[in-house]
């Protein structure tokens, strides 16, 4: 009598289940189909800053980058080339942004003379005699073959591209390393090392100062990513 009961009990869900599933349109689908719509909504780091490179990233430094120089001329290093956090936050304040991390990061502008090229490392660096600045602080560019890969300041300066925007840390750090991707190849793709000391240079960039958990800072270099260059005589 119980199993009577029992199959008469599966026949009526079973039939109660494919009733629902004519009237409203169930769709099975296999797990490799359900894997593969997952996939199809993961982030793409490629996508994402093609979708704002030239709409917002570009527009947002060229219209809101502050001269370098003026930055530098307002930073008193001491003897040992060090400033004060507190002093660097003020600056940070009127001029640039400071993230979360404590992170004073800055979009900036700048011109000169290339006086000097590091390429001792993958990580390489022109150093720029800034027009307009006579004082300590060397200010040297990022001319690749690779930039840091912890080095966030482009995304971090502009302002509009927050950790809240993305569902994970892991898609915010994408964007980061993406957006260093593209100045690798867009800006610094065709750039010439070896020929670059003496030549006259503009550019457009963003730089930052680590804080967090320092008073005092080192500020005798300052590096810039770069996110346009134009080159001279």
């Amino acid at each position: 009598m119980k199993q009577k009961t029992l199959t008469i009990s599966l026949l009526l869900a079973a039939i109660i289940f494919l009733t629902l599933a004519w009237h409203y349109g169930f769709t099975v689908v296999t797990i490799e189909d359900a894997e593969n719509a997952i996939q199809s909504e993961a982030f793409d780091p490629v996508a994402y800053v093609d979708g704002i490179w030239d709409s917002k990233l570009m527009p947002a430094i060229n219209e809101e980058a502050v001269e370098l120089f003026q930055i530098f001329s307002e930073i008193e290093p001491d003897a040992n080339g060090t400033a004060a956090k507190d002093e660097l936050i003020a600056i940070a304040n009127q001029y640039g942004l400071i993230t979360v991390g404590e992170a004073l990061v800055y979009m900036v502008k700048g011109s000169g003379k290339i006086v000097d090229v590091n390429t001792e490392t993958s990580l390489g660096t022109a150093e720029v005699m800034l027009d307009g600045y006579d004082g300590p602080i060397k200010a040297l560019l990022y001319v690749g073959p690779r930039i840091p890969s912890d080095e966030t300041s482009v995304r971090d300066s502009v302002g509009f591209i927050t950790f809240g925007d993305f569902k994970e840390q892991t898609e915010y750090g994408k964007a980061g390393s993406e957006i260093n991707k593209r100045v690798l190849a867009t800006v610094l793709g065709d750039i010439d090392r070896d020929n670059l000391v003496g030549k006259t240079i503009s550019f457009k960039g963003a730089f930052a100062i680590r804080t967090f958990n320092l008073l005092q800072i080192d500020v005798k270099e300052i590096r810039i990513v770069p996110v346009e260059i134009e080159l001279g005589e």
